[in-house]
């Protein structure tokens, strides 16, 4: 490689910041990793991620899925991670459903969910909070598959995005147009998220 001057291709991982000192209050915990459905807006799921860019460093997308179709339902990206972006998805997600009966939404510990605005929002929408345990992935195993997803065939391809604007584009056009519409899913029976939203309200409708 030295002589044919090749160089490997790397993707820059980030790295997280050292621990906060500030002990984590473990919360209830709904799902209890049990994540079966027997239809839409029973079960959902809420994350944030982090996104590189060169001018505007690093940027933030807060997603929330429907665990019965695994569709992406509530969408928000910003250049800061607070309160109002997790907020803004939530209400991304609220607007395009019509909740009727009991919902659960479960996140991790972070400070955006744990806070007063946050929790305050869900009791005005009569929705559960679940949480995580600390530590703990596998408690939202179906938004860390989705991440997953979107960093391996969106993101890392890419070196870094050039800026907000950039990224902003890309990842609309994942999610939206790719991920909920053409993405195949073996726990789905390897159909898309939509197919199986379309199934189910149709099969509501016959009923």
């Amino acid at each position: 490689m030295k002589e044919l001057d090749s160089h490997s291709v790397t993707v820059n991982k980030w790295k997280a910041a050292s621990a906060s000192k500030t002990k984590v209050e473990q919360r209830p915990n709904l799902l209890n990793q049990d994540f079966s459905t027997t239809g839409l807006n029973q079960k959902w799921t809420a994350d944030m991620t982090y996104i590189q860019t060169k001018r505007n460093g690093w940027c933030y997308l807060s997603t929330i899925m429907d665990l019965h179709s695994r569709r992406i339902i509530g969408y928000s990206f910003s250049k800061k991670m607070a309160t109002d972006l997790v907020l803004k998805t939530l209400e991304s997600a609220v607007k395009n459903r019509t909740i009727t009966g009991d919902l659960i939404i479960h996140t991790d510990l972070g400070s955006q969910y744990t806070s007063d605005d946050y929790n305050q929002r869900l009791t005005e929408l009569h929705i559960r909070h679940s949480y995580s345990r600390k530590g703990c992935p596998y408690d939202n195993a179906p938004m860390e598959s989705f991440h997953a997803s979107l960093k391996k065939e969106c993101v890392y391809p890419v070196p870094v995005f050039e800026d907000y604007e950039t990224a902003a584009a890309v990842l609309f056009e994942y999610v939206h147009a790719f991920y909920n519409r053409k993405r195949i899913h073996s726990s789905l029976g390897y159909q898309t998220p939509l197919q199986v939203e379309i199934a189910t309200l149709t099969s509501q409708m016959a009923a």
